[in-house]
């Protein structure tokens, strides 16, 4: 998961010395967020496809792979079109993370203990940003950014030797099932819609966190830097303790709790621009409420996939979530290509806000069904239900 999503935490953390070097926009910048998250949202439901039908194994390897390919190409750009060209190939393993290390753990969890372990799982992609923001943006001081992004290419080869040689064996290759639906319904469609709004805030964070830091608050690179891994930190304390508090009755309402939260870190970094100090706590709430929000959901859809559609179920949030990241970060560029930060952490509130609107809209509609005579919260019924509060 950390390998999946470096790349675009790399091009935010060394985002300052990319857009000297390489003589690119802010907007520029934005672009690359949208084409990865973009490439990885179109190819998300078919990502799920492929890890239902040829097994988690060998999609992890895949994904890592393609991670290093991805990386050492961006490692080797002269300029922004090759740069946006590498981004997009990066969008492959985004597009296979999530559906194939859901998989791996109902393969091989018990249910008691799948929420935990899907929080520790999600926590990985705030890993990436804690490398990207504090050793491999050190490592940039000393190499190059080039040097860094390459070290990190270097290092998903040796995870993928690692994964082949660890992961259990894939079941046989699926053929000739039938093709499952790419239009999400019910549960599934209400987490791709809170997903799409969650992304767009948490993306434009990601993106422009180290900039704002470096050419608004008067940071120097390190710092800026460090903020991206701050926003590390806390996101994996978050999302392995909301994970592990997730269980069901109460894991339904998390998201909007989660988002109303961040909504009060997206206010905080809007106010740094008066008092540059809450920049600091404000990277703190994105990681604790914003960034955690994801892992709960998908620890609700591995409560709630149905037989056999983890995979694709867990790619269809995914899609939403990815759609968001690219969606997100050009408007904000926008606006901060003409110096109006704060004009792009208003943006940034409302996005969190109309996200914790669906998960509260969403939350009371289950809540209803429950109160119903007898209702099940899923027409099919959920593979690995937990048969204890203990998790999912």
């Amino acid at each position: 998961m950390a390998f999946s999503m470096l790349q675009l935490f790399l091009l935010g953390a060394l985002g300052p010395r990319l857009v000297d070097e390489l003589d690119i926009s802010p907007t520029v910048l934005g672009l690359t967020t949208t084409i990865g998250f973009g490439t990885a949202a179109v190819l998300s439901p078919a990502g799920g496809r492929i890890v239902d039908r040829v097994g988690p194994r060998r999609a992890l390897a895949a994904l890592l792979l393609l991670s290093a390919v991805a990386l050492a190409l961006i490692g080797a750009a002269p300029g922004a079109g090759f740069l946006l060209a590498a981004v997009a190939l990066g969008g492959l393993p985004q597009a296979l993370a999530n559906p194939a290390t859901n998989k791996a753990i109902l393969a091989s969890v018990e249910p008691a203990r799948r929420g935990a372990v899907t929080g520790m799982k999600q926590s990985g992609v705030q890993l990436g940003a804690f490398a990207a923001g504090l050793p491999l943006a050190a490592l940039a001081g000393w190499l190059g950014w080039r040097g860094a992004v390459w070290t990190a290419a270097g290092a998903a080869v040796v995870t993928a030797a690692w994964a082949l040689r660890t992961l259990p064996q894939d079941a046989p290759a699926r053929t000739g099932a039938p093709p499952a639906s790419l239009v999400p319904r019910g549960t599934i469609a209400w987490l791709a819609g809170f997903s799409l709004l969650l992304g767009c805030g948490i993306a434009s964070v990601n993106t422009y966190l180290a900039l704002y830091g470096a050419h608004r608050l008067g940071l120097g690179p390190g710092a800026a830097g460090a903020l991206v891994a701050v926003l590390g930190v806390s996101g994996v304390v978050g999302r392995v303790a909301w994970s592990r508090a997730a269980t069901p009755g109460r894991a339904e309402w998390l998201p909007g709790l989660l988002a109303a939260g961040a909504v009060g870190a997206a206010l905080l970094l809007a106010g740094a621009a008066a008092l540059s100090a809450l920049v600091w706590p404000g990277a703190v709430a994105v990681g604790v409420f914003a960034v955690s929000a994801n892992a709960v959901s998908m620890v609700l859809v591995m409560q709630r996939a149905a037989p056999g559609r983890a995979g694709q179920d867990s790619a269809l949030v995914s899609a939403g979530f990815f759609a968001g990241f690219a969606l997100g970060p050009p408007l904000f560029g926008l606006l901060a290509s003409a110096g109006h930060y704060g004009w792009g952490w208003t943006l940034v509130t409302a996005e969190f806000a109309a996200a914790g609107a669906v998960a509260l809209a969403w939350a009371v509609r289950e809540r209803g069904r429950e109160g119903g005579a007898g209702c099940v919260k899923d027409p099919v019924p959920p593979a690995g239900r937990p048969s204890s509060a203990g998790g999912p």
